[in-house]
């Protein structure tokens, strides 16, 4: 793992990072990408980091949670990718079904993926979620009430590429109450460079689905040149962050501009080409499989799949150079990391993982939801 600085942005500085990089990386085993399963272990239950508290179940025995977002009462509710149910999982951990949702069609990487709630409920009492269905991947959204659950869903954006791997998946409303998208490239890395298609951007839209003012080429597409985007965040000063699977070299950590190429699938990780913009953060896949992320206590939290690890990346506030040193938080402890959701109340962590997903190995009361402490 390095993180980028912003002098690392001339062509100089990026190939000496470069090759820190490839020295760092050249007597370990070639690393496989994020969609090649990873072999049965035994999960290490090491001890815990000393920087934070232990964490604690908050649910237990769910299939794949994938998508968390909060309600009010600081009750969540969540997605499980392989059963497509909706469950709302309360403060105290009890767990209800709310609905399912029929359209997705769990298949590899896809299924019942991301959830956000509307930044205006309960007086827009609307869930949305991103699932793949038959032919496509999908927006939808469904009313919902807590003594009658999910209603009926409609369908606001439709024909995002699909395929067994590379899907995005998650959504969530920026604080400019417009709800943003990250889409795969449906491994057609071509299309990521194509600003017509769907497919390997962020997405920015309407609560209804339509075009907002703004957007950079009168689409939908907000950014595009990505691979597999899972994370979307933003920091006080309502900077985006995206977290982003790479293949065989280096996973991504990028700050997104409108109308910003991130260099997919001409670069991966740090490129040297002004073309594209450089990532903030850049880690092996083994490191990371990036999915998740938040932000709480000014940080930025990101959840690692194949590496296993809550990743902590402090926030400095410049624009020019805006993150520190990543750190490594709870390696190997529970597994295969998928969620991260900050708590309204700013002071914890909703972490789900992912270990029933076909690449991990299940330990008793897997897939959890963890409660971590978020210390400033």
């Amino acid at each position: 793992m390095r993180r980028v600085p912003d002098n690392a942005r001339s062509r100089a500085a990026q190939a000496a990072v470069a090759l820190m990089l490839a020295a760092a990386c050249a007597t370990e085993a070639p690393e496989r990408p994020d969609d090649t399963p990873r072999p049965a272990e035994t999960p290490d239950r090491g001890d815990p980091p000393a920087v934070l508290e232990e964490p604690v179940d908050v649910a237990t025995d769910l299939e794949v949670p994938w998508g968390i977002d909060f309600l009010p009462d600081g009750s969540a509710l969540v997605t499980e990718r392989d059963s497509t149910r909706v469950v709302r999982v309360g403060p105290g951990g009890e767990v209800t079904e709310v609905g399912t949702v029929d359209a997705a069609v769990p298949r590899g990487e896809g299924g019942l993926l991301g959830l956000a709630v509307h930044p205006d409920f309960p007086d827009e009492p609307a869930v949305y979620v991103y699932a793949t269905a038959a032919d496509d991947n999908r927006i939808l959204r469904m009313p919902y009430a807590e003594d009658t659950g999910l209603g009926d869903p409609e369908v606001v954006l439709d024909g995002i590429p699909k395929a067994v791997v590379h899907n995005g998946g998650r959504i969530a409303f920026g604080p400019d109450g417009l709800l943003y998208a990250a889409t795969g490239d449906a491994a057609e890395p071509r299309t990521a460079q194509d600003t017509d298609s769907l497919a390997g951007k962020i997405l920015r839209m309407t609560p209804e689905g339509r075009v907002p003012d703004g957007n950079p080429f009168d689409n939908l597409v907000y950014s595009y040149g990505h691979r597999n985007v899972q994370g979307l965040a933003w920091d006080g000063e309502g900077r985006m962050f995206a977290t982003e699977f790479g293949a065989d070299a280096y996973d991504e950590v990028n700050v997104i501009e409108p109308g910003g190429n991130y260099g997919w699938p001409e670069v991966e990780g740090i490129g040297g080409d002004d073309r594209f913009i450089e990532p903030v953060v850049v880690w092996t896949p083994a490191e990371a499989s990036p999915s998740g992320a938040a932000i709480a206590g000014d940080a930025l939290w990101v959840a690692a799949l194949r590496g296993e690890r809550l990743w902590r990346v402090p926030l400095t506030g410049d624009a020019e150079d805006p993150v520190g040193e990543p750190e490594a938080l709870y390696v190997e402890r529970y597994g295969r990391l998928r969620s991260v959701a900050a708590h309204p109340d700013g002071e914890e962590l909703w972490v789900g993982t992912s270990d029933r997903d076909g690449r991990g190995s299940p330990a008793p009361g897997d897939d959890r939801i963890l409660r971590v402490p978020a210390p400033g």
